[in-house]
This record gives C-alpha cells, sequence and structure tokens, in this order.
C-alpha cells in the first residue's frame, strides 16, 4: 500500500442488533479475521436491519472495508487522540439541575 492510496476488500461479516431492555447495540464481527485499523472504513452491504424491542437479530452480510492509505492512518493515530479528548469535556458545578 502506498502512502496515498487507499484499498477496498470485501469480507464476510455477521452482523448482530440487540434491541432489549438491558442492551442497544449493534455489532459486525468479520468472519475471515478481519482486522479494522486506524483511518479505516466500513460499509455493510444489505437492507437496513431492525430488530423488534427485546429481540436480537442476527445477520450475515458482506462488507467492505476501506483501508486508509499510510498518510491517512498516520494522520488518525496522530489527532485521534485529541478527537477522543473533545469526546470527554465536561464540568462540576454546584448548581443543583431541577
Amino acid at each position: 500500500m502506498g502512502l496515498l492510496t487507499r484499498s477496498k476488500e470485501q469480507v464476510p461479516c455477521t452482523v448482530t442488533i440487540s434491541h432489549r431492555f438491558e442492551e442497544l447495540s449493534a455489532h459486525v464481527k468479520f468472519n475471515n479475521g478481519a482486522v479494522v485499523n486506524p483511518g479505516d472504513s466500513v460499509h455493510v452491504h444489505g437492507t437496513e436491519i431492525m430488530a423488534p424491542y427485546g429481540e436480537i437479530v442476527e445477520e450475515d452480510r458482506m462488507a467492505t472495508i476501506v483501508r486508509a492509505s499510510r498518510l491517512e492512518q498516520l494522520w488518525t493515530r496522530m489527532t485521534g487522540d485529541l478527537e477522543f479528548m473533545e469526546l470527554c469535556e465536561f464540568s462540576f458545578s454546584e448548581e443543583v439541575i431541577s
């Protein structure tokens, strides 16, 4: 892979959607052991999966992993911590919220 070139990889995956009181989640597991690296993007093919309340739905799909270029990987690693810290911004005050 070059400094500025991206590559695409087609992979089989299992999508698990949980729509329960205890858990609301969506997970993708790559069935061939593929790993997503910083800067990569994933597109799962197919129609939207809807899980009725109280159930877990699991479907096998195909996904496309777009591998980031080396420059994009480096940039993501360098700036990722800063973007994460934006999500962590919070403050404490003595004011009571009613």
